[in-house]
């Protein structure tokens, strides 16, 4: 989230516009103190944000980074294929 002044809005307006469409949120300032806050518009009466995006920008939660390979190590499959799908006929009674 940008903050700006107003006269900085207004000398770059067209700058601030394209980075609200583009999903930013900008806080607009008079003399340090914040008095508005643009945001992307709603579409059909919702928010074009997801509700976790508003959350997060809230404060209310906390979005995670992007996922790493090696956080998640390759494993040996437990049985061969096939054997569950037949695990699971037996546990059906036979399907």
């Amino acid at each position: 989230m940008k903050a700006v002044g107003i006269r900085e809005l207004k000398a770059k307006l067209s700058e601030y516009i394209r980075l609200i469409k583009a999903g930013e949120e900008v806080l607009v300032t008079d003399r340090g103190e914040i008095v508005a806050e643009l945001v992307p518009p709603r579409v059909f009466g919702r928010s074009s944000r997801s509700g976790l995006e508003r959350l997060a920008s809230e404060g209310i939660v906390l979005l995670g980074g992007q996922n790493r390979p090696e956080a998640y190590p390759d494993l040996e499959p437990i049985v061969e294929p096939g054997e569950s799908a037949d695990m699971l006929d037996q546990e059906r009674g036979g399907w």
